[in-house]
Order: structure tokens, then C-alpha cells, then sequence
């Protein structure tokens, strides 16, 4: 290995560790909590080797985000794939989507809440996005009926659930009745 491909590595280690510090750092106190001095003291590397890989909080959201997505995309896809028929699957894509979202609610707020300097349903809306909203849309386009475009079908499809979830964690609806807002939006929504 060169000297070149050993720095390359190391600067990619070096990356993956601030990452998986700020998520860390964010999921137990807060984004608020998340500082560059405070990641800089537990990773144990100075600030300024901090800021040679992210110019700020704002990139490491974003960086987090895009790891958050590619998570969301594959939770989704597994629980989709494993299940049998079309109304399964729509049910099962809602109940992967806000378990992800209560199981991971900093690195959720990271990807659709805080700004982290991606954009969204644009050109250059970066890949791990696109396949995050791809595998929602991959179940629901066969379920959106014929008077509506997929992706419309799957955005609206999309808001309802984040609703649900942002309103759940929040403390506006009760948790317990979770499942039947579920089977209400795959109910009312999806077309067989």
C-alpha cells in the first residue's frame, strides 16, 4: 500500500469516526449538544483536523443525513421484501418507516428537519436521498391508482407518514394508536 492510499484510508477512518461521533453525541443529548469543540474532545483530534474534513456543524448534519438515508432506504426495502402482496408491503413500508423514525429520531431530524445543506428534489440532490424516496416509491407507485402520478402518489404518501411520526414524538398523538393511523393511510390511500 502507498503512502498515498495509507493517508486516504486514514482521512476516510478519520471521517467515519467524526460522523459516527456527532450521531452518537446527537441521539443521546441533542443536535443542540453537538459542537465542533465537544466533537473534537471525544474523537481526540483538534479542531482544525475537525474542520479539514467538515467546514462546520452544517456539513456533518448533512453528512449524517446521508448516512441516515441510505439506513431508511434499506430498512425499508428488507421490510418490504418480506412481505406478500401489495397492501403487505404498503403496510409494512409505513411501520419501517416510523419504527426508523423512533428508533433514530436525531439522525430522522437530520435527514427531514435540520438543514444540512442538501437539496431536495433537485438535479443535484445527492444519491443516498434519491434512493431513500426510490424505495418509497417502489412499493407504493403499483398501489397509487391510474388518476395519479407515482411519485405525487409517494410524496403525499411520504408527508402523511412524517407527519405521524413528528407528531407522535412530539407528544400531539398517542403512540398506542399508531398502528390503526397506519392501517387508516394504507386504508384510505392505497389502491389495490
Amino acid at each position: 500500500m502507498s503512502v498515498q492510499e495509507r493517508k486516504e484510508r486514514e482521512r476516510a477512518e478519520r471521517e467515519r469516526l467524526i460522523v459516527a461521533t456527532a450521531r452518537e453525541l446527537a441521539e443521546q443529548q441533542g443536535w443542540d449538544a453537538v459542537t465542533t469543540r465537544r466533537l473534537a474532545e471525544r474523537i481526540e483530534y483538534s479542531q482544525p483536523v475537525l474542520y479539514s474534513h467538515f467546514r462546520g456543524k452544517r456539513e456533518i448534519i448533512g453528512a449524517v443525513a446521508l448516512q441516515g438515508a441510505a439506513e431508511l432506504a434499506a430498512a425499508v426495502r428488507a421490510a418490504t421484501a418480506a412481505a406478500d402482496g401489495p397492501r403487505a408491503r404498503v403496510y409494512a413500508l409505513a411501520r419501517a418507516y416510523l419504527d426508523f423514525a423512533e428508533r433514530n429520531p436525531a439522525v430522522y431530524d437530520a435527514i427531514f428537519q435540520l438543514d444540512g445543506g442538501l437539496a431536495y428534489a433537485q438535479e443535484d440532490t445527492p444519491e443516498a436521498l434519491k434512493d431513500a424516496f426510490a424505495s418509497l416509491l417502489e412499493p407504493l407507485g403499483g398501489v397509487a391508482g391510474d388518476s395519479v402520478a407515482p411519485e405525487l402518489f409517494t410524496e403525499v404518501f411520504w408527508a402523511c407518514l412524517h407527519g405521524v411520526a413528528t407528531l407522535t414524538r412530539t407528544g400531539r398523538l398517542l403512540p398506542e394508536d399508531t398502528d390503526r393511523r397506519v392501517q387508516m393511510l394504507v386504508d384510505r390511500l392505497a389502491v389495490y
